[in-house]
């Protein structure tokens, strides 16, 4: 239940899909098209869904946790692996770090590393950061994905 409203309001929106049928037949488009509707109604500043997972108000399936940071599954996974890494410290987004945030951001791309390792992803993975509405980030505490098990493509979108 929880992943499901979790996929359905805060994720992902089904509203191009309903309107536009014709268009929203691969999933690939479907993805596409409900990522960037996600990012163009999130805004920066207040409490976001990470902030809830982090003082475990809501359930996520955490898989790495430390004193600054945690892992989680994606509830919509790109990839037959995806998982997050968010800092426990709200940060927006990567263009509104400091330089004293240096530390923490490479703490976190030091935990991506030891995850993905955790989830046998050997043969390799994609690390992402989606900056701002252009970038399609749609929940404002900055966030690493991490994706593997399958060949990537490229460009990415």
């Amino acid at each position: 239940m929880a992943k499901a409203l979790l996929r359905g309001t805060i994720f992902r929106s089904a509203t191009f899909c309903f309107k536009y049928p014709q268009l929203s037949q691969s999933s690939s488009f479907r993805r596409m098209s409900t990522d960037k509707a996600s990012s163009e109604a999130a805004k920066p500043g207040g409490d976001t869904i990470f902030g809830k997972i982090i003082r475990k108000e809501i359930p996520a399936n955490i898989i790495y946790e430390d004193e600054k940071c945690l892992a989680f599954h994606d509830v919509a996974p790109q990839a037959p692996i995806h998982f997050l890494v968010i800092p426990k410290k709200p940060i927006d987004m990567l263009s509104s770090a400091t330089d004293d945030d240096a530390p923490l951001l490479g703490h976190l791309m030091n935990a991506a590393r030891k995850v993905a390792a955790d989830q046998k992803l050997e043969d390799g993975y994609r690390v992402v950061i989606n900056n701002g509405k252009n970038g399609c980030q749609s929940v404002y505490h900055i966030h690493i994905h991490v994706m593997g098990g399958r060949q990537m493509s490229w460009p990415p979108g």
